[in-house]
């Protein structure tokens, strides 16, 4: 699991800017600690209201070598500062 911004009133777009554009197929390319490259292939983008987050369906156990990238999304709430849905990206280990 990865997660990140999507911006900041600061600093504007930050790593995961782009991340709710990503689509089935593309693939992600994880840099491991001994030099080595994990890739894993996108299987679906989902967005969720941050009040009925899916703990279990984000978190829980996979069968497979899974990565999830999270960020925040949707519609921005000036009043709580903060967005309303979170951006997650479900992909698995292909090599």
């Amino acid at each position: 699991m990865i997660i990140g911004h999507v911006d900041s009133a600061d600093a504007g777009p930050s790593v995961f800017f782009r991340l709710a554009e990503l689509r089935p197929g593309d693939r992600i390319d994880v840099a491991r600690v001994d030099g080595s490259t994990a890739t894993f292939e996108v299987d679906t983008v989902r967005s969720y209201p941050k009040d009925s987050f899916p703990l279990l369906t984000v978190y829980g156990d996979t069968d497979h070598a899974a990565l999830r990238l999270i960020t925040c999304g949707g519609v921005f709430d000036t009043g709580a500062q903060s967005y309303r849905e979170n951006v997650v990206v479900f992909a698995r280990l292909i090599e």
